[in-house]
């Protein structure tokens, strides 16, 4: 390998949302791949950037009731429960342990991705990977409502992100249309499903493919 190939850094862009489980499985698929990785290249820095995703754009700000949410998506919650099997057992495999039955409402996540955007922006975004973390844990796992301001900023304050400054982003209607056409970019873009992950702009992969797999895309990136 030439030392140009060797210190070229890893750029991953990944687009996601936070109510997505399947995004949650592909954080946990692209930390065993990045782990993997640095045994071979531990000279090679690592950049993740995550970009805005809705699943759902047209929920209002206070969300709606997990219920009707999914009625109207799968035509009611025993569809719902064989689909979720599934990615039931897919959470188990990356060592997640999704808790499905205690999300109560469906939340609008343009503000949790304010949030991240916000974690990117300050300190070289170094508490980034532990709000998007915390946000996954809080939804999937905690049962909280994270399209709830107070939620969100206490989900700041546990990562080390100052309350007072967090909150006065969050409620700032700027900072939600600057995520807003965020989000629009990238569905103009062609992307329609998310996790999509882009490595170093030249390979990409849609959904939470094995680990093997993004390895495999993030060393033939390095060409």
């Amino acid at each position: 390998m030439t030392a140009t190939a060797t210190t070229s850094p890893l750029n991953i862009d990944i687009v996601s949302d936070v109510v997505c489980p399947w995004c949650y499985i592909g954080k946990r698929h692209v930390e065993a791949a990045i782990t993997q990785f640095r045994a071979a290249h531990a000279d090679i820095e690592i950049t993740i950037r995550w970009h805005p995703f809705q699943l759902n754009p047209d929920l209002p700000p206070e969300g709606t009731d997990r219920k009707a949410y999914l009625e109207a998506k799968f035509g009611g919650p025993q569809r719902a429960a064989e689909i979720y099997a599934r990615v039931s057992a897919a959470g188990r495999n990356a060592g997640l342990a999704l808790n499905f039955d205690g999300i109560q409402r469906q939340p609008n996540t343009l503000m949790a991705h304010a949030l991240i955007a916000y974690a990117q922006s300050i300190e070289g975004g170094g508490h980034a990977d532990a709000i998007v973390e915390r946000l996954f844990k809080a939804y999937f796992v905690d049962g909280r409502f994270v399209g709830d301001i107070d939620v969100l900023v206490a989900i700041a304050a546990e990562c080390g992100l100052d309350a007072e400054a967090t909150r006065a982003v969050l409620s700032e209607p700027s900072t939600l249309e600057q995520i807003a056409a965020l989000d629009a970019s990238v569905r103009r873009q062609g992307i329609s499903g998310v996790p999509f992950l882009i490595f170093n702009q030249k390979l990409a992969l849609s959904g939470a493919q094995p680990p093997e797999v993004m390895l495999d895309a993030m060393t033939k990136s390095l060409a």
